[in-house]
């Protein structure tokens, strides 16, 4: 998988203008988002777009994320190096891989097996693995691996899923969009107390339907 010196120059500048334009100024993201070979997890078609600041479709009728919004969700976190983070949509991986490089220990769920197959493969590939990574029901979460430091939703969920608050730690984050199909409001949740949050909203974004069960 060919990651040439024009691919690196491109993310040189995608940084600057996430940090220039987008207020990203977290040292982790900024060095992941340089790192994380975009192009790889995109059709050949779009290699030459892919560090432009837009979506892109990929298997399964979903989406790649713009790299502004990745890269928010990510800085929205305020994780430390070594932290434990649930992300529910693998997708193409892409968000994944900008975690890990974050170096954090990412817990990964996706339930669709294209893309999950496809995202398993392209992160291996790229030595940017997760700790585990589950062909699953993100509305589940992973409860054998709770708590978790964050929980990072990357689908639009149109209520809130009760199951992953609980698998947050007291003092941890979860960055999520919510609202109906059309548009949501992105949200951090902020665990206070066991049953004590803190809400924060960022924003109106656009992003896939959160689907539950693989059956």
């Amino acid at each position: 998988m060919q990651d040439s010196f024009l691919h690196k120059g491109h993310r040189k500048k995608l940084v600057e203008y996430l940090r220039d334009h987008c207020s990203i100024t977290s040292p982790l993201v900024l060095r992941a988002m340089e790192q994380v070979p975009r192009h790889l997890f995109l059709e050949s078609i779009f290699h030459e777009y892919a560090y432009q600041d837009r979506a892109f479709p990929i298997a399964s009728n979903q989406t790649i994320s713009h790299p502004s919004t990745v890269a928010e969700q990510s800085q929205l976190l305020e994780a430390r190096e070594g932290d434990k983070v649930l992300e529910i949509g693998t997708g193409s991986g892409y968000q994944t891989a900008v975690l890990v490089a974050m170096g954090l220990q990412v817990y990964s769920v996706e339930r669709q097996k294209e893309l999950f197959d496809f995202s398993h493969k392209t992160l291996k590939e790229i030595g940017l693995r997760p700790k585990f990574q589950s062909f699953g029901d993100g509305f589940q979460g992973l409860p054998t691996f709770a708590p978790f430091d964050s929980v990072l939703v990357t689908c639009g969920a149109q209520q809130l899923p009760s199951e992953l608050l609980k698998q947050l730690k007291v003092g941890g984050r979860m960055v999520i969009p919510l609202g109906p199909l059309q548009e949501q409001i992105l949200y951090r949740f902020t665990k206070i107390a066991p049953t004590e949050f803190e809400k924060e909203s960022f924003g109106r974004y656009r992003f896939v339907p959160m689907l539950g069960s693989t059956n």
